[in-house]
């Protein structure tokens, strides 16, 4: 029924319920698993006032550390988790990627042939508000995508 499944995964509870949905789902139908994990990238200042070059440079170069350390680490961590997948013989593969989370998470649903997208939504209401309202990156995600989409919530999993 699947051959690729998406899960957008946080390194939450919420993001760990949504790999064991994308378990389930890839045993019954042979899919392969891509686990992605996405990093606010730590952005440079606008304006160095009163640095001198050499100041900036080595701000600017800092920030790129951090962010690549981030990046090493969260890729350590995913990876633990595809050992999931692993031990269920389903073929995984593992994403860490910088930047705006609804924009990688569409253009890997695009670039990847995804057909199923099984991830937490994070917004947190009550009653009819709950109903009708998704965070800002589920909601594009939802709106932008032909393939089904499973949302799980957060209080629920």
């Amino acid at each position: 029924m699947y051959k690729a499944i998406l899960v957008p995964h946080a390194g939450t509870p919420a993001g760990d319920n949504a790999l064991k949905h994308a378990i389930h789902a890839a045993k019954n139908s042979s899919a392969k698993i891509i686990i992605l994990h996405i990093i606010e990238e730590i952005q440079r200042p606008p304006i160095s006032f009163g640095l001198a070059e050499s100041e900036r440079e080595k701000i600017f170069d800092s920030i790129k550390d951090a962010n690549e350390s981030i990046r090493q680490e969260m890729e350590k961590v995913m990876e633990k988790l595809s050992q999931q997948c692993n031990d269920e013989s389903i073929e995984t593969k593992v994403k860490v990627e910088m930047g705006d989370a609804a924009e990688i998470i569409l253009d890997t649903i695009q670039n990847e042939n995804i057909d199923l997208v099984v991830m937490a939504k994070r917004r947190k209401l009550k009653g009819v508000k709950k109903l009708l309202s998704l965070g800002s990156v589920s909601r594009k995600v939802v709106e932008n995508v032909t393939c089904p989409v499973i949302l799980l919530d957060v209080d629920n999993t």
